[in-house]
This record gives C-alpha cells, sequence and structure tokens, in this order.
C-alpha cells in the first residue's frame, strides 16, 4: 500500500496516541470510593487541568482543591481552581501554588479523602525548596538539570532530595487522610514515583544516590545546593513509611499504551506497525543515528522489517546544551535524523512531544523526509552546523515543517514514528 500524504499519515497517529492518553477514561476506570469526610483534589503537571475536569465529569457529590498546570495548559473547572505556572523554568507562581497545596492537606482526619492528579512536568510546577534554599536556588538547580544531558530518572531522584513537597513529602503532609494518586506517566519505565518526582509517591533514590548522580553527570550546582543535600535533613521520606500505608497509586495513561494506540491506527490503513520501545532514553542526536539505521535497513534490505511500515517509538531523550539556538529533544532527535536520511526517498519521519509542546517554543516538535537537508540548504542553512548549536527549532521554522498541534492536555512524552515505504 502507498500512503499519498505521509504527514497526515503520521499526524493521525500521533493523534491516535493521544487520544488514547485521554485521562476520563483512566479517571473512569478508577475512582476511589467516596469517604465518610471531604475529598480534597491536589495537582500538578502539564495535564493536571484535564484531568481536574474529567474528574469532575466522573466525581459524584462535592469536590474541592486545587491543580498547578503550565501557562497556557488550564481547563474549565466548576469545584477545582486551576493555577498556572512556569515550565520548565519554575516562577513564583508555582512556589505559591506549591505553598497553597501543602496548606490544603494540612490537618486532614482518616475520614478525608486525597485525590492526586499527578502528570508530566509538576517537578517544575512545584517549586519548594528545602531548608533555607531559596527560588532563586531551585531555578538555578533546574537549569543546571536541564542542560546536563542526565536522564529524567535521574533528574527527579536529585529534585526530591532539594525540596518540601516532592519525593512523597505532599501525600504524607496529608496523613492520615488516605491519598489516591493517579498518575500519567511520561517516565520511561513508567515508575510513578518519579512522574513530577512523586509529590504525592515515594521512591526508592536516596540521597547517597542523588550525590553520585550529581558526580556522574557532572552537574554543576550553586554551592548552598550541595552543603544542603550533604544534610541529613534534605533525606526524602522512604516507600515503606507507615504514613503511605493506605495510599493507592494507579497509573491511568502511559507511554506503552499510546504507541499501542497509534499502531492500531496504522495496521487499520494498512500499513504494519513495530513499536521498537517505549523507553528510550540517552541524547537525542544519538537515538536518530540509531532509528535512521534501522530505517535505511528497512528501505533498502527489507530487514529486519519488510516496508511498507512505520517504526514507533517513545520514552523520553535528553539534549546536553552545548549551543545558544531553540529547539527540543524531540526537533533535536529529527534534525539529527534528517541529516542521516539525507537522499533517502522513501523515509518520512515524525517526532513531538505529546503535550504539544517541545522544549520552550510553540511547537510539539517537527516533520522531517529525504529532501530536508536540501530544503535547509537552499534556505541558507548548514543543517550540521544547527545541530551543533543546538538550534533545530530555528531550522526547521525556516523551512515550515514545525509541527503545531497546541497543548493536548495530556503528557505521555516522547512520540516518534518513522514511515518506510
Amino acid at each position: 500500500m502507498t500512503v499519498s500524504d505521509p504527514r497526515a499519515f503520521l499526524t493521525s497517529l500521533f493523534d491516535a496516541a493521544v487520544r488514547a492518553a485521554d485521562p476520563l477514561t483512566g479517571i473512569r476506570t478508577h475512582l476511589p470510593a467516596k469517604p465518610k469526610g471531604r475529598t480534597i483534589v491536589i495537582g500538578a503537571g502539564k495535564g493536571s487541568a484535564q484531568m481536574a475536569a474529567a474528574l469532575e465529569q466522573c466525581w459524584e457529590g462535592p469536590l474541592e482543591g486545587l491543580v498547578v498546570t503550565r501557562y497556557g495548559f488550564s481547563a474549565p473547572c466548576r469545584q477545582i481552581e486551576i493555577i498556572e505556572a512556569a515550565h520548565p523554568v519554575p516562577d513564583e507562581a508555582g512556589l505559591v501554588a506549591s505553598r497553597r497545596l501543602l496548606k490544603l492537606v494540612d490537618g486532614l482526619t482518616k475520614d478525608d479523602l486525597v485525590i492526586a492528579l499527578i502528570s508530566g512536568g509538576g517537578s517544575a510546577l512545584l517549586p519548594s525548596p528545602g531548608g533555607s534554599l531559596s527560588l532563586a536556588d531551585e531555578i538555578a538547580v533546574n537549569k543546571a538539570l536541564l542542560a546536563s544531558g542526565a536522564p529524567i530518572s535521574a533528574m527527579n531522584v536529585i529534585r526530591k532530595h532539594l525540596s518540601t513537597i516532592k519525593g512523597g513529602r505532599l501525600a504524607a503532609a496529608a496523613h492520615p487522610a488516605k491519598v489516591v494518586s493517579l498518575v500519567v506517566s511520561d517516565i520511561p519505565g513508567d515508575d510513578p514515583a518519579l512522574v513530577a518526582s512523586g509529590p504525592t509517591v515515594p521512591g526508592a533514590g536516596t540521597r547517597a544516590d542523588a550525590l553520585d548522580l550529581i558526580r556522574l553527570y557532572q552537574i554543576e550546582l550553586p554551592p548552598a545546593v550541595l552543603a544542603y543535600i550533604g544534610k541529613v535533613e534534605a533525606d526524602a521520606p522512604r516507600p515503606d513509611d507507615p504514613r503511605f500505608a493506605g495510599n493507592e497509586v494507579h497509573l491511568i495513561a502511559s507511554a506503552g499504551v499510546s504507541l499501542e494506540a497509534a499502531a492500531e491506527v496504522a495496521r487499520a490503513a494498512g500499513i504494519e506497525a513495530a513499536i521498537l520501545s517505549d523507553a528510550i532514553e540517552g541524547e537525542a542526536r544519538e537515538a536518530a543515528h540509531v532509528h535512521a539505521a534501522i530505517a535505511r535497513e528497512v528501505l533498502h534490505r527489507n530487514r529486519p522489517f519488510t516496508k511498507p511500515i512505520v517504526l514507533l517509538s517513545g520514552g523520553e531523550t535528553t539534549v546536553t546544551l552545548k549551543g545558544k539556538g531553540k529547539g527540543g529533544r524531540n526537533s533535536e532527535f529529527l534534525l539529527s535524523l534528517a541529516i542521516d536520511i539525507d537522499g533517502h526517498t522513501g523515509i518520512h519521519a515524525m517526532a513531538a512531544d505529546t503535550d504539544g509542546i517541545d522544549g520552550s517554543e510553540d511547537n510539539a516538535g517537527a516533520f522531517a523526509d529525504a529532501a530536508t537537508v536540501a530544503r535547509l540548504r537552499k534556505a541558507r542553512m548548514v543543517p550540521a552546523e544547527m545541530l551543533a548549536s543546538n538550534d533545530a527549532w530555528t531550522a526547521f521554522n525556516a523551512i515550515g515543517d514545525l509541527f503545531v498541534p497546541g497543548p493536548t492536555g495530556t503528557n505521555v512524552n516522547d512520540f516518534r514514528a518513522i514511515l518506510i515505504v
């Protein structure tokens, strides 16, 4: 079968992946029983406002609460207050939201219920520096982590040891109320303790682990931060802490489920689909080399798969910043892939973030094919130089190949689709 419009086809797969991560389905499936006392809703993440709206549709009875989401990602709610704050670098609005969330769960009883709506992005949206650390310190930490190339799992182990709200501390503050966490995972491997640095789910990573990771990735942190993380005070609650004994955690959406949905749409259109992995990590440009090599092998030798086929993958790649350009991990992946598939007619690709935003610009990602490099050169750009300066957004913007769906209301991280015909 041939595909008359490869970009429309790839977009249909992205749309299917996003639909599969719709929080309404998962929330309805995992709705907790009503308590004797109050029902308090808390939450954070780029999909938290849409999760709150979905919960209001399903819940019969009174609700009260507060969730924080990224600027521009809000959704209308009747009973749950939505606050917007900055992402990926925290701001004062996020700090205010963190304080309000901690105050909201203070003084609850065993008859009360806390429903936590957690999705990716919550780490930046919930700044709450520990000890004598300041918001400026937490901003410096976030910037250093984003530039380090460390995987999200490592970042979140470090973050939770510098916070008064992450690493299960928000759930601990709600004790003795029962906390039911409904989680949309953007983490390779789907460990709920790592999503948004686990404000309601304690994780296994220790302070010693955090210090090891700082050394391993050579992350330059302010002296005050290093001094604080060296103290016992920075220790996060352990998973076996009795305050968490009666709590529940439910994963309601993940990359794996979304990739399966995209594969079904492809097969329904007559194109076979292969899911390479839903947990790919590492440097975006290096991951692109592997994907491109597989795509070329399929195109020219029909192995390890037979064309036509679409290769799908998810996870969360990283970018170690060395230049001062604009871009995100998905656009950087795609620029690297475009260079590797230059002239290999028959390969069409998309890479996009399922939340609708890649990095700090307004695009989710971009498209590339065998002629992308030629189009860039015609626009007087040198693709290798753009990649070296981390300037993928500028490159794809210049040739009109950005993918801009707008905020999607969910977040199961990277979505990559490579069509070979």
